[in-house]
C-alpha cells in the first residue's frame, strides 16, 4: 500500500486590526534549525565588517634613510634600519591589512534559514499581519502610534525590535520609522535571517506573502508551479 501523506500543520498569524490569517506552512510551518541560523548570521555579519583595519610593515614605516651606526666598535647590536619591526616606530609583522571579511552562503542555505527564521517567530506567535500603515506623508508619530495599537511598541505585549516587511516599502514609511531606534523596515527581497532573528515582533504585509513565498521556493518547485 502506498504510504500516506500527512498535510503540514495549519499556520496562522493574527492581523493588526483583528481575527486571524492563515500562512504559508512551507514558509511558517519548516523545521527550526539552530545551525542554519548560525550560518546565516555569521555570513550576514561578516558582510558588514568594514575591513580598513591597516598597519604599516617596514616598507612602509617612517624612516631608515641611513643605517644608524656603523657595524662593528660601538658595543652596541649591529642594525641597519630604524624600520625594524624591533624598534619602537619600526614596522609591523604580520599586521592587519584592508580586506573584504564578506563570503557567500549558497542560496539553498539562505532560504532554509530564512524559513527557519520565520517558522521559530511564527511558532512564538511573534508575527503579525497588517494591511497597509495609510501613511499619505511621512509622520513618527502617526507610526509610533499605529504600532502600539497594533501591538508593536515599548509597553505593548510584544516588547524588542520591531520589524516591518513590505514588498516596496513606501518612502512615507521609511521616513517615518528611520528615527525609532527599535523599529526597522525591509523590503521582501532584501529579508535576511538576521532581521527576523533580531525582532520581537515581525509586521507583514498580506500583499507580500505572495512574493515571500516565492522568494524561499526552492528552483525545482518554481519550474512544477509554472508548468502546472
Amino acid at each position: 500500500m502506498p504510504a500516506e501523506t500527512t498535510a503540514p500543520p495549519a499556520v496562522t498569524a493574527s492581523v493588526a486590526d483583528g481575527g486571524e490569517a492563515s500562512l504559508d506552512p512551507a514558509v511558517f510551518g519548516a523545521e527550526v534549525s539552530g545551525a542554519l541560523h548560525y550560518e546565516a548570521v555569521r555570513q550576514f555579519m561578516a558582510g558588514r565588517r568594514a575591513g580598513t583595519h591597516s598597519t604599516k610593515n617596514r616598507a612602509a614605516a617612517r624612516g631608515g634613510g641611513r643605517k644608524p651606526w656603523r657595524q662593528k666598535g660601538t658595543g652596541r647590536a649591529r642594525t641597519g634600519s630604524r624600520r625594524n619591526p624591533l624598534w619602537r616606530g619600526g614596522g609591523v609583522v604580520f599586521g592587519p591589512t584592508p580586506r573584504d571579511y564578506s563570503y557567500r552562503l549558497n542560496g539553498r542555505m539562505q532560504r532554509g534559514a530564512l524559513r527557519s527564521a520565520l517558522s521559530l517567530r511564527a511558532s512564538e506567535g511573534r508575527i503579525r499581519l497588517f494591511d497597509d500603515f495609510g501613511l499619505t506623508a511621512p509622520s513618527t508619530k502617526t507610526a509610533v502610534r499605529r504600532l502600539a495599537a497594533w501591538g508593536g511598541e515599548s509597553g505593548a505585549p510584544i516588547r524588542g525590535r520591531v520589524l516591518i516587511v513590505e514588498e516596496a516599502p513606501s518612502p512615507e514609511l521609511v521616513l517615518s520609522v528611520r528615527n525609532l531606534r527599535k523599529v526597522e523596515v525591509v523590503s521582501v527581497r532584501a529579508l535576511h535571517c538576521y532581521h527576523v532573528l533580531q525582532a520581537g515582533a515581525v509586521f507583514l504585509r498580506q500583499s507580500s506573502l505572495a512574493a515571500l513565498s516565492q522568494k524561499l521556493q526552492e528552483p525545482g518547485n518554481r519550474q512544477s508551479g509554472g508548468a502546472a
